[in-house]
């Protein structure tokens, strides 16, 4: 394994750890690589993708929360939700989840309104 490689993963180990955050992994990553090269969450052509999360009321639609991952950083990500949230995924199969969004889907996937919370959750490919 080169010096490059066992860095990345210290790198990605921190952020599972969540003793970084996934911008702060996204910006070591790309010093990793000088700035040069592919980023996380690009593919070779130079499109980047990103997971977004978005939650706003669903009465007034102000936003709550607004977050986003480059894709790249995706199998991280689904690794610490099913070990810190494995109740609130449900029957959710991350497998099959990482492999649609690596499939190359675009644009809003997911929809929901939690009526008790009174919150609206979107889920985008960008």
């Amino acid at each position: 394994m080169t010096k490059a490689t066992e860095e990345r993963l210290k790198i990605l180990q921190m952020l599972e750890d969540g003793k970084i955050s996934a911008e702060e992994a996204t910006t070591l990553l790309r010093a990793l690589s000088g700035g040069r090269g592919t980023a996380p969450g690009a593919s070779a052509s130079g499109d980047k993708r990103y997971l977004r999360v978005h939650v706003t009321d669903a009465t007034t639609g102000a936003s709550k929360v607004n977050v986003t991952v480059p894709m790249g950083l995706l199998s991280a990500g689904l690794r610490i939700a099913e070990r810190f949230a494995p109740e609130e995924l449900g029957d959710i199969d991350m497998q099959e989840l990482e492999e649609l969004l690596a499939s190359g889907v675009d644009g809003k996937f997911i929809e929901v309104t939690d009526e008790e919370d009174n919150e609206r959750v979107e889920i985008y490919v960008e």
